[in-house]
């Protein structure tokens, strides 16, 4: 299989781009900004939100997860992700690879708070996402990416407790969420499916 980079300008090649690696992570809209160009896929996580609103697998509603200005600046194909569904994404992302015939480049991005705060959720989640693709061979990761896949590899036993009792799962409940609900969400779910926004 090739491992050609796809070609980027010297602005998409800073360090921040994170342009070296297959596997990248970032936070924000304004990390989508920074790394998903030169992407092939763009993996959005917003974890909390995703589970409050049941998290279900219809395209129209895993988009409506995902900002308009996400969307502008993201590649052809979107993902929605989470806990649950991270070996389904990381399966998707596999065949998606295959019929590219070559890396697929990746920008793994967790949504963050509204308020720019830390979301202990979204990398967490991110984090499951990034191990479910190292499983699959999917491996070269950036330090940043690598970072959030050890956070979920590390605390593994304490997900779905972490994602409930972080400042998004408090608030969720605090809104009327189900913390049952938040709970399953945050449990790797054997038949979820890929949530796909849109494909190339």
């Amino acid at each position: 299989m090739s491992t050609t980079t796809p070609t980027t300008t010297t602005a998409e090649a800073t360090p921040a781009a994170q342009p070296k690696y297959q596997v990248r992570f970032d936070q924000g809209a304004g990390g989508v900004r920074r790394i998903a160009r030169g992407a092939d896929v763009l993996v959005w996580v917003d974890q909390v939100t995703d589970a409050a609103g049941g998290g279900s697998g219809d395209g129209a509603v895993a988009a409506a997860l995902v900002p308009a200005e996400v969307l502008a600046d993201a590649p052809d194909a979107v993902l929605v992700a989470g806990l649950a569904d991270a070996p389904a994404t990381a399966a998707w992302i596999l065949a998606e690879q295959e019929a590219l015939g070559r890396r697929a480049y990746l920008a793994i991005v967790a949504a963050g708070r509204a308020d720019g705060g830390f979301a202990a959720d979204d990398v967490l989640a991110a984090g499951a996402v990034i191990d479910a693709l190292t499983e699959l061979g999917i491996d070269d990761t950036s330090p940043e990416a690598a970072v959030a896949c050890a956070s979920y590899t590390g605390l593994r036993r304490a997900v779905a407790h972490l994602a409930t009792a972080s400042v998004g799962g408090r608030e969720a409940i605090a809104g009327g969420a189900d913390p049952a609900a938040l709970r399953r969400a945050a449990t790797r779910d054997a038949e979820a499916t890929a949530r796909v926004v849109r494909a190339r």
